[in-house]
């Protein structure tokens, strides 16, 4: 049987993508001072392959947002203390407060990943945590929050690349390191790994979105998209009134006059 990951398409980007992108990136920017005036929040994760183009995907994603309102968490192994505690711990004060997107670069799916394939969690922990994660998502949708869930995938073949790519440059070099070939050297066990997690975690509340990445400005311009298009569901873009009250004191202190629109 195919599996999920090997039926994607890896499509090039259109010649037009940088007027594509720019048109997305405002449509995002939209889209956060509307969940911002609305006290609406949302969290933005992504999972995939070493070199898949995450950083590069969010760095576009989050390039013309109010920084005020946004939060990137970079997740990386937990430290001597998060190792004692439920795994879900760490993650719970990186969550957006009321108005606020958090981009999770990595997440709460190590546990049925990294932390499966590499022997950190037991089958017992690791088969249970399916379960617990679900529950967790659809507390936050519960309480407001849109949760978008997106896999970047890369063929080995591109990932060898890209690897051989920043090792040949010295200011890509910080990129890479020995867990990148461990893991490359476990790649049926991480996509047995991904088809599971697929397969027991995309729920009607928290979707997983797979994008085929091989081509990285194709990848970027379809999470850009799908992310808007999650996130403008069912909310409201039309821009608020003027308050009558700030109408009045602005014509007062400024000599103008404005339309009560």
């Amino acid at each position: 049987m195919t599996s999920r990951l090997e039926r994607i398409a890896h499509r090039k980007a259109p010649d037009a993508h940088r007027d594509r992108e720019i048109a997305l990136q405002y449509r995002l920017y939209q889209l956060q001072v509307a969940y911002h005036r609305q006290g609406l929040s949302a969290i933005i994760l992504l999972e995939g392959w070493d070199a898949a183009g995450k950083g590069g995907l969010i760095k576009r994603l989050t390039a013309e947002l109010d920084p005020r309102f946004v939060a990137v968490v970079p997740i990386a192994a937990p430290n001597a203390i998060e190792r004692t505690q439920h795994y879900m711990v760490r993650f719970w004060d990186r969550l957006p407060p009321k108005g606020n997107w958090t981009v999770f670069d990595r997440s709460w799916y190590g546990r049925v990943l990294v932390e499966r394939v590499e022997g950190f969690a037991t089958k017992a922990e690791w088969s249970r945590a399916y379960a617990e994660i679900n529950a967790m998502e659809q507390a936050q949708v519960s309480h407001g929050t849109r949760i978008v869930k997106l896999f970047l995938h890369t063929t080995q073949a591109e990932q060898d690349e890209r690897l051989i790519d920043r090792l040949q440059q010295p200011w890509k070099r910080w990129k890479v390191g020995p867990d990148d070939f461990r893991n490359r050297a476990k790649r049926e066990a991480y996509l047995a790994a991904y088809e599971d997690m697929f397969a027991a975690c995309d729920t009607p509340h928290a979707r997983w979105h797979i994008i085929g990445a091989n081509h990285k400005q194709q990848a970027r311009l379809e999470g850009l998209h799908i992310i808007a298009d999650a996130l403008a569901k069912g909310v409201d873009l039309a821009d608020p009134p003027l308050d009558a009250d700030l109408r009045i004191l602005a014509e007062r202190e400024l000599g103008v006059v404005l339309e009560p629109k």
